[in-house]
């Protein structure tokens, strides 16, 4: 149980840190901050939950899968940018 929780807090700041980040580098308001924060916790546990059904070992720490959960992250922070940038787009038509 104590590797399940000390993963989980790694989990939690590891995907807050890629969502700050994330908006520290390409900006944007400041409400975007909060979606990044939020996309990037569902990526990272989609990520890791993927890795452990298809049992990637790559970068395991504890109990935690950290490639693929890093990748889901990632991807879901890419995917949201696009989004957000895709609404705007369509706001200004």
């Amino acid at each position: 149980m104590v590797g399940t929780a000390s993963a989980l807090v790694l989990g939690f700041l590891l995907a807050s840190a890629y969502g700050a980040g994330f908006h520290l580098l390409l900006g944007g308001p400041a409400r975007h901050i909060l979606l990044y924060v939020l996309t990037a916790w569902l990526g990272f546990a989609i990520g890791h939950f993927l890795g452990d059904l298809l049992n990637i070992e790559l970068l395991k720490l504890g109990a935690l899968h950290l490639l693929s959960a890093s990748i889901g992250s990632w991807l879901a922070l890419i995917t949201s940018r696009w989004l957000v940038a895709y609404e705007a787009q369509r706001e200004e038509q």
